[in-house]
């Protein structure tokens, strides 16, 4: 499957109205959810796609596959620079061999923040493995980013090919608290340089919506 072209076809309509997530965490990394049931619960609240992104570990599609209308991801913890941020990566051969390097070596650092925070991986080689394990390259949350320019921001990630932006998230949370830019920005940004939209809620619990 063309899981780029596939995600370019999602609307906003699609983030907003629960069609589609592409942000979704499990007990493979700091959710609370498993990740048989988040794929029950998708199936029967009759989801197009979502995505399993846990932090820095593919573990949950090795132990449970590929299933229907699942796209697989992960969530990376990386810097670039001064900012520390998170690359979602959609799409990848999960056994890629490039992959290996990114992935968490223990459950710790899929789960503490104090641990994840410490990341050696840097965005420009990050980016590189997901395009070479078939992948694309979205930032995550974008307006968390403690840089004083977003733009200059993005397009300097752009030069080492990021490939899209996650417009449709919902900042709740901690994450409303530590904002440091708006959706709109984000939104601009990404008709601006072409880039790829996606969102989802970036769960942690128990229930999708």
């Amino acid at each position: 499957m063309n899981y780029r072209e596939l995600i370019q076809t999602f609307t906003a309509d699609d983030y907003e109205l629960c069609r589609v997530n592409l942000h979704i965490h499990t007990n493979y990394s700091d959710g609370t959810a498993g990740f048989k049931d988040i794929v029950k619960q998708a199936e029967d609240k009759q989801y197009k796609y979502i995505a399993v992104a846990d932090h820095n570990t593919l573990n949950g599609y090795y132990e449970n596959g590929i299933p229907e209308n699942v796209i697989p991801a992960v969530e990376f913890d990386c810097w670039h620079g001064y900012v520390f941020l998170h690359m979602l990566a959609y799409g990848i051969d999960i056994n890629h061999a490039g992959l290996e390097k990114f992935l968490a070596k223990s459950k710790k650092e899929t789960e503490l923040d104090i641990v994840r925070f410490f990341t050696s991986r840097r965005a420009p080689a990050l980016i590189k493995a997901i395009h070479e394990a078939g992948g694309i390259a979205v930032l995550a949350h974008p307006a968390c980013c403690w840089c004083l320019s977003l733009e200059r921001f993005v397009k300097d990630l752009i030069k080492y090919g990021l490939d899209g932006l996650e417009v449709y998230y919902p900042y709740e949370r901690h994450r409303g608290i530590i904002k440091f830019h708006s959706r709109e920005t984000v939104d601009k940004l990404a008709d601006k340089y072409k880039l790829i939209k996606t969102g989802g809620t970036d769960l942690h619990g128990d229930s999708l919506q």
